[in-house]
């Protein structure tokens, strides 16, 4: 679908890899993970886009909470501690219909488990930009161009004894964007890059309360890779490397009540964009222009507002579920961003159904229609899941 104002291209480019306005008094722009205000933004943010119904419901969580096979993108530890031989899923989501109407993320996956220890899985992400009119800066028509995005990762996940696993994945990045216009002086190409994850999970059965539960914590740093260009010659821009720690308490009531509380914390790993005077010099935080690892490091102890702005790069992710007779669950989450760095602040709510080998997941975001891009974003997650003698479980 054509876009009816001629902004839309730069609206795209400039918000998916450009870093944001840092200086005071800086416009206002909202980047496709649906981040508003001075966010840190990067090259494909899509790839911070939670592409599942289960998390997407409570919230955002999914570091901790108990594994299944979208394990890939949460935390690949989790993978090895599955209990069927394989399975696969397929996750659909329409993105941002309140700016552009034709956005959409889709994400399948699977997972095989090689032997008692060790799983191996795969996934594709598939983000999809709709059709746009491209338009040079006289606002001259250059015709029609349908951006995509998309990702395609594998993964290994090993348990060492019965509570603890590591694992990783390594991803492949493909950003076409402008379809080979001239922009700037420069002509534009297809963005790639090569990153990789690590992570590791933690579980642990208890009784608290009186009652059976499983503790888990989860610490999964996903993005670790090179930079990004989208022009010979041109500027580099880092991918969104972000570090998620959680953990999650899984009470079982009895042999049909099931109650999990997960909370997960999340940072960028990368350079905050520090304030600029009218000449263009730094006047508060550090050169953004650094390597991948000095991104990474610095960006404890980069911004300009000093360690009140750090503890705002950190974004806070609640998530409640239900499951009755492991067969019907009830989930509900919020997350919260703080207002300088993205703002994104929302209630999400879902349902979930377990029959035989399939779950079926749904998940609604809540929030503030004036002011929220993600208002009424809807998740939907199909799951299979096989063991290996009767194909059920």
């Amino acid at each position: 679908m054509k876009s009816k104002f001629y902004g839309l291209l730069f609206i795209l480019f400039f918000c998916v890899i450009t870093v944001a306005d840092a200086q005071v008094g800086g416009g206002t722009t909202t980047t496709t993970d649906g981040r508003q205000g001075n966010a840190i933004t990067t090259a494909v943010p899509f790839l911070l886009i939670t592409p599942d119904a289960r998390s997407g419901s409570m919230g955002d969580v999914g570091v901790a909470v108990e594994p299944d096979v979208n394990a890939t993108y949460w935390n690949p530890a989790k993978l090895a501690f599955l209990k069927d031989q394989y399975g696969f899923s397929f996750n659909y989501s329409p993105w941002l219909q309140k700016l552009v109407p034709d956005i959409n993320l889709a994400y399948i996956n699977g997972f095989y488990r090689i032997d008692d220890r060790n799983v191996i899985g795969g996934s594709l992400r598939y983000f999809s930009l709709g059709q746009i009119q491209l338009v040079d800066a006289n606002q001259t028509s250059l015709g029609t161009y349908s951006p995509n995005e998309l990702s395609v990762d594998g993964s290994f996940s090993r348990t060492f004894g019965d509570n603890f696993s590591l694992g990783t994945a390594l991803r492949f990045i493909y950003s076409n964007l402008s379809s080979g216009q001239f922009f700037d002086g420069q002509q534009t190409k297809a963005g790639t890059a090569l990153a990789a994850d690590i992570s590791g999970y933690y579980k642990e059965d208890k009784d608290i309360f009186g009652k059976s539960a499983t503790l888990a914590f989860g610490l999964d740093i996903s993005n670790i890779g090179t930079k990004m260009s989208y022009a010979d010659g041109g500027p580099k821009y880092f991918l969104p490397t972000n570090m998620r720690l959680g953990g999650a308490s899984t009470f079982h009531l009895d042999d049909f009540n099931d109650f999990t509380f997960a909370l997960d914390l999340n940072k960028l790993l990368v350079p905050t964009p520090p304030i600029y005077d009218t000449n263009g010099r730094i006047v508060a935080g550090k050169d953004p222009n650094r390597s991948v690892p000095a991104g990474i490091f610095g960006s404890f102890s980069d911004a300009p507002g000093g360690f009140q702005e750090e503890l705002q790069e950190v974004s806070i992710a609640t998530g409640l579920e239900y499951w009755y007779n492991h067969q019907f669950a009830v989930r509900t989450g919020y997350f919260y961003e703080n207002p300088n760095k993205g703002n994104r602040q929302y209630l999400t709510l879902g349902l979930g159904l377990h029959y035989n080998i399939v779950d079926i997941d749904f998940s609604y975001l809540v929030a503030n229609q004036q002011k929220s891009p993600l208002a009424n974003t809807l998740r939907l997650s199909v799951i299979l899941n096989f063991d290996d003698h009767t194909g059920s479980k």
